[in-house]
Parts: structure tokens; sequence; C-alpha cells
């Protein structure tokens, strides 16, 4: 099969697209054929080693796993003898996230894993722009305890996190400011954004008003910037940034204002679940902002690492872009 392989940390041109031996699935797995895949602000950080602390868990002097990719929208092609919640030519999407392969034509995962059947009507590659950014958000949201009615300013909010957060939090039925740049204005308000906020023309933290949560969905806001414009016993949402785990375990002892940090659940499934519930019910969509064929990976990594996308960056692959009834 066709695979996008790594084997030494670097730049996006470290990547390459070559064949490789196709996956076996073990008694409790299922072999997925690929449809489409993301880049994403994971696969990035592994390829790239960064922050360097990254390398005790992907693999010290180089990548323990060859094939990025997290997140999956395919078919499945095979299923082992234990496996009883899919069957051959179900349509399933989820995330990968511990184990990654979704770069490549198959991969395998658990019965087990963040793995479900997909929305009736939705294509493969809307499909595979929902895991990361809305569970990363939904994970970030619960843990701040959201509540109806309250306020909450979502910084970025028009990258995959930003435009998951956005949704989710009106979902929770909260008030909601976005903070993006000029071109994705609309989006943002169209995704549900009561207030959005072009952050080239207007300094949030200068315009007096305050919220119950500040959600940093891009990882470039500092919680000391953006500290007074928090309400008494708001809470700081970080994405990113060793800083933040400093922050967090002081502000948790001291101070009226907390920062939380993000650390990423390890079972998702029943958040694939939740998720195929909202956009079944019409409460969620992906928002893509470009799609490449897997072989475009470097093309793609490189604009993802401009850090000015909007929403997800799709790969296709397997030359399937179709609809995912099932």
């Amino acid at each position: 099969m066709n695979a996008v392989v790594f084997d030494k940390y670097g730049p996006p041109d470290v990547l390459r697209f070559e064949e490789v031996e196709p996956p076996v699935p073990r008694e409790d797995e299922v072999l997925i054929k690929v449809h489409a895949t993301t880049v994403n602000r994971t696969d990035c950080g592994v390829r790239a080693a960064k922050p360097f602390i990254a390398r005790f868990f992907t693999g010290l002097l180089r990548p323990r796993q060859r094939i990025l990719g997290t997140e999956i929208a395919g078919e499945i092609a095979a299923v082992g003898a234990a496996v009883r919640e899919f069957a051959v030519g179900d349509h399933v999407f989820g995330i990968n996230p511990w184990r990654f392969g979704a770069h490549a034509e198959l991969m395998c995962m658990r019965e087990t894993a963040p793995l479900a059947h997909m929305p009736d009507g939705m294509s493969f590659d809307e499909a595979a722009a929902v895991c990361d950014g809305a569970i990363l958000a939904l994970k970030c949201l619960r843990s701040a305890d959201l509540q109806k009615g309250q306020r909450i300013l979502v910084y970025g909010a028009s990258g995959s996190i930003g435009t998951a957060g956005v949704q989710l939090a009106k979902y929770f039925g909260a008030d909601v400011t976005g903070v993006c740049s000029t071109k994705n204005l609309e989006i943002v308000r169209s995704i549900g954004a009561d207030k959005v906020i072009d952050y080239k023309k207007e300094d949030f933290t200068k315009n007096g008003e305050t919220y119950d949560v500040i959600f940093d969905a891009a990882g470039t806001l500092a919680f000391k910037h953006s500290r007074g414009s928090l309400k008494r016993g708001g809470r700081y949402l970080a994405t990113d940034g060793l800083q933040n785990f400093i922050l967090a375990l002081w502000t948790a002892r001291f101070g009226d204002r907390k920062v939380l940090m993000l650390i990423p659940p390890r079972d998702m499934k029943k958040d694939v679940l939740f998720m195929k519930e909202l956009i079944e019910a019409g409460r969620y969509r992906a928002v893509i902002d470009r799609c490449y064929p897997l072989d475009g990976v470097i093309e793609a990594t490189r604009y993802v690492e401009t850090w000015h996308k909007t929403g997800n960056v799709v790969l296709t692959v397997n030359g399937a872009t179709g609809h995912g009834e099932s």
C-alpha cells in the first residue's frame, strides 16, 4: 500500500510518499480503507519534535511511529475474529491519537478505539475533519464546567479547535465571543458566535468586557495578558505551552482566576459518539479550509504550518470524497 512515512525529525520535507507493507488486523481490530484524513497540529508537532520534551514520548533520537495521521474516515475492509460492532463495508470515522497511522491507504484500529459509524449523508472529507479539534475543545469546555448563560471568549476561533469550541460552547448555552482575523469573521459568525472581534483591529483585553471563560484555542495567548478580562472565579483554558502547566498548578492554590491545562483524554470513544449525535441533530459541522491528495502531504503540511488555516486541512486518500451512507 502507499503511505506517507518519515524516519527522522525535521521540516515537512522529511515526509516522503512510498509503498509499505499493508497492516494485518488482530482479532480485536478492524482494517480500514482510508478515504480521508487530516494534517493537524499534533502531526506537525510530532514530525518536528517540538517541544523537545515530546521526544521522550515519540522517540528520543528518531520517531517510533513512521506513519503520522490521527483523524480517519473510511470503509471497513476486514475485521478480526472477535469484532462485533463493525462489519466489512461499514463507513466509519474516528481518531487514533496514540498510534497514528492514518496517512496511508490502509490502517488498523481496535474495535474499542475512538471509532464510530459515520453519520448518514456526511462526506468522508467532512467526517475526517471532526474529531481532533472537537474532542480537544470538548475536553476543555467540560473541564471549565461551562454553564448556560455564561460568557466565553474563544481566541483563535477560526482554527480547528476554535471552530469546534465556538459550536460546542453554543450547544452548552453560552454567550460566545470569537476572536479571529479579518478574513474569517463571517465564518465564525456562521457557526454561531454571538460576537466576533477582529484581533488585527481590536485588542479584546482593552475593551472593558469580562468573561467567565477565556479559551485559548490557538495556543498563542498569554494568561497574564488576558487575566484582566476574566471575571472573579473565571477560568482560562490553555491548549499549549509548558508554562501553562506551571500556571495551572499555581493558580489551583492561589488567586481567584484559574488556569486549566488541556490534558487529552484517553477514553475518547464516547466523545466520538457524542459528536456523531450532534452532527445528526444538525448542531455541528466540520469547517474545511483546503483538501490535498495524500501525495500532496508536504504542501499541505507547509500550509498548516503557516498557522493561518481556517478550520481543517484534509488529505483525500484512495480517490474517494463521496458521502457515507451505510
